[in-house]
């Protein structure tokens, strides 16, 4: 059976493979609630009686108890009678969530309709959720209608009515009436604009408004018609709905190198959907296929996402040829990263790049190679030799965003094979062509390289736009710093990594039943850039808890990789794995 998937963005509820679950207590789905909002962390008994009731009666913790028992049933019915639970655990005096998927947790800036904890709106617990995610939501609709004109009015003039102290949005209302030669329009809002934010809210208006309101009664608004993206789209859409399709696809990667990746999944599959309704299934293979980005990071962003493109991809090969059939087998190995062996259709696509002499080509498919080079801890050696035929054939072809990518590889493989001075050689490399590229994203990589491996007094940057890689990170470098250090380990919310760094953290805390439990259950980490990483978190707690099996499980794992550091990542360091393996029972 699946985790849990709890969903708290509108009505709260959850579900396990499918399945609701039946969560029909309203104090189920408070406390269910309050866990969510901690995002992982301990929500002691007193404030969820605190919470719970306004003046909470005699009986209060003993309620909390009943409830949270009632709980624990729901979200996990085949729980055995007399075991620990997984799901809902107690730590310390208080509860937290282990093991489980919440919409909240994963939420982007780009897909959302709905606030959470619609039920409970009015409870204190629940309003900086509400607030945050309303801003996200703000966010993502003033950069929607960026550079719009009369087609965003309407959202605009809903936009700044439940948003009324957000000056962007009424500076966007009034460009997009200026764009649509409403000028006495554009006007009125202005003058709006400063009575609310003055009279109702007092407030002061910035200067932009005021800059804006002067530039519309001198009609001398720069880049009236929106930005140059904004004017070829414009263009294209006087042109049939395949020209508009292909238009569309050829734009998406560089947007996607430049930073603008929640933009970049949203309209992706959009472009592909609406080529399988035209019906052109050469059409649709193109744009499936071309979308040829490279990809650094082996956790997914969007896994809903990847298996669509996947399914899209491998319903388009049988009648796939040439560079079209090249590109629809490396973007099937490049979206399997770490949930599927596609070693096969990695290989046929660098052989079809090879034999086709198409160097662009043959970089999108040795990444998707890549990608499938995880299959076994101690590959760091073979990744290398990839990154650098990357590196090879990009420079000799004048391809810098392939560039970067292989050397992205090569600094990741290095940090593995323990030379630090080779990787920082890459990561200064890769630096100066993201700067001259305009490549933003490359830059969050090399700076948790020094981070995490140099002296460099360097904050890594944050990468919201990048979930799979986000998610759980900072928390797991600080507890594999602290490991490393010899300092206690902090608890805190490693996200997808829980099951690796859980039973060492309950060891830490000389909670050895609950490790040794965590180890019967713990799973084989994904095959990921993190593979070494997990598995010598799972020798370090075998070790401390003398579980000889998990103990020889992750040391038959970790056995290629014996001359290498559980480093492969280039953000994560463990050490060397044959120290670590010296401590396994």
């Amino acid at each position: 059976m699946g985790e849990p998937r709890i969903r708290v963005l509108g009505p709260i509820g959850a579900e396990i493979d499918g399945t609701p679950l039946r969560i029909t207590k309203p104090r189920h789905r408070e406390i269910l609630g309050l866990l969510v909002a901690a995002h992982g962390r301990v929500v002691s008994t007193d404030r969820l009686v605190d919470e719970l009731w306004d003046d909470p009666p005699a009986g209060a913790v003993g309620a909390v108890r009943t409830f949270v028992g009632e709980l624990r049933r729901i979200l996990e019915p085949d729980r055995p009678p007399r075991t620990d639970p997984t799901v809902l655990v107690t730590v310390g005096t208080g509860y937290a969530l282990r093991g489980v998927s919440v919409d909240l947790w994963d939420v982007r800036d780009d897909d959302l309709t709905e606030l959470p904890f619609e039920e409970f709106a009015d409870r204190p617990w629940a309003q900086p959720e509400r607030a945050r995610v309303a801003a996200l939501r703000a966010d993502a609709v003033e950069r929607a209608a960026d550079g719009g004109g009369a087609e965003v009015v309407p959202l605009l003039e809903q936009h700044v009515e439940a948003h009324p102290w957000r000056e962007n949005g009424w500076r966007l209302l009034a460009l997009a009436l200026y764009r649509s030669e409403r000028r006495a329009d554009a006007l009125a809002v202005l003058r709006r604009a400063r009575t609310r934010l003055v009279d109702e809210l007092g407030l002061d208006p910035g200067p932009r408004l005021a800059d804006l309101e002067r530039d519309i009664l001198r009609d001398d608004v720069p880049d009236t018609g929106g930005s140059l993206l904004l004017r070829a789209a414009t263009a294209h859409a006087r042109s049939g709905a395949r020209a508009q399709l292909e238009s569309a696809n050829a734009l998406l990667p560089g947007l996607a190198t430049s930073g603008t990746l929640g933009l970049v999944r949203e309209q992706r599959l959009a472009a592909i959907a609406a080529a399988e309704e035209l019906g052109d299934a050469e059409l649709t293979a193109r744009i499936v296929g071309g979308f040829d980005v490279p990809g650094i990071w082996t956790r997914s962003d969007d896994p809903a996402q990847a298996a669509a493109l996947v399914d899209a991809a491998r319903r388009l090969l049988p009648a796939a040829t040439g560079r079209t059939r090249a590109r629809l087998l490396a973007t099937v190995a490049m979206e399997s990263r770490g949930t599927a062996d596609r070693r096969a259709e990695a290989d046929e696509a660098v052989h079809l790049a090879r034999s086709l002499g198409d160097p662009q080509l043959l970089c999108f498919a040795l990444g998707a190679r890549w990608m499938q080079c995880f299959t076994a801890t101690g590959l760091a050696r073979e990744r290398d030799a990839i990154g650098a035929e990357i590196v090879a054939v990009a420079t000799t072809a004048e391809l810098p965003t392939f560039e970067i990518h292989g050397r992205l590889i090569r600094l990741q493989a290095l940090c593995a094979l323990d030379d630090v001075p080779a990787a920082t050689v890459e990561a200064d490399a890769v630096d100066a062509l993201a700067a001259r590229h305009e490549r933003p994203l490359a830059s969050v990589f090399t700076t948790w390289f020094r981070h995490t491996f140099t002296d460099a007094p360097v904050v890594p940057p944050p990468a919201d736009d990048m979930p799979g890689f986000a998610h759980g990170i900072a928390a797991l470098s600080d507890v594999t710093t602290a490991l490393r250090a010899g300092r206690p380990l902090p608890d805190a919310d490693v996200g997808p990594y829980e099951p690796w760094v859980r039973p060492l953290l309950l060891a830490r805390a000389g909670r050895t039943p609950e490790a040794v439990a965590a180890l019967d259950a713990v799973p084989d980490p994904p095959h990921d850039l993190l593979l070494e990483a997990m598995w010598c978190l799972v020798a370090r707690a075998a070790g401390e808890t003398e579980h000889r099996a998990a103990g020889r499980r992750a040391a038959d794992a970790l056995r290629p990789a014996m001359d290498e550091r559980a480093a492969g990542s280039g953000v994560i360091d463990l050490g060397p794995v044959a120290d670590l393996l010296q401590e396994t029972p």
